[in-house]
């Protein structure tokens, strides 16, 4: 019974939008990130950039222009 609550929150979390996602994920858009021209996710993708936060818990990514490593393309 002491395992029940984190179980659910364990499988309650992970569908959210991570940065590393293999179905491919265009993260979730919040008008503070969008300000910055940026999408929000749980961490940065390889070939973004974090910019700030996304209510306490998102990242803000933005993709990066220059210095892009290989795996981002």
């Amino acid at each position: 019974m002491n395992l029940y609550l984190p179980t659910v929150f364990f499988f309650l979390v992970i569908p959210f939008p991570s940065g590393d996602c293999a179905f491919g994920n265009s993260g979730v858009e919040f008008r503070s990130c969008l300000a910055l021209e940026g999408k929000c996710f749980f961490g940065c993708k390889i070939g973004w950039t974090w910019v700030a936060f996304c209510h306490n818990i998102l990242s803000c990514c933005v993709k990066a222009k220059n210095f892009l490593p290989p795996q981002s393309i």
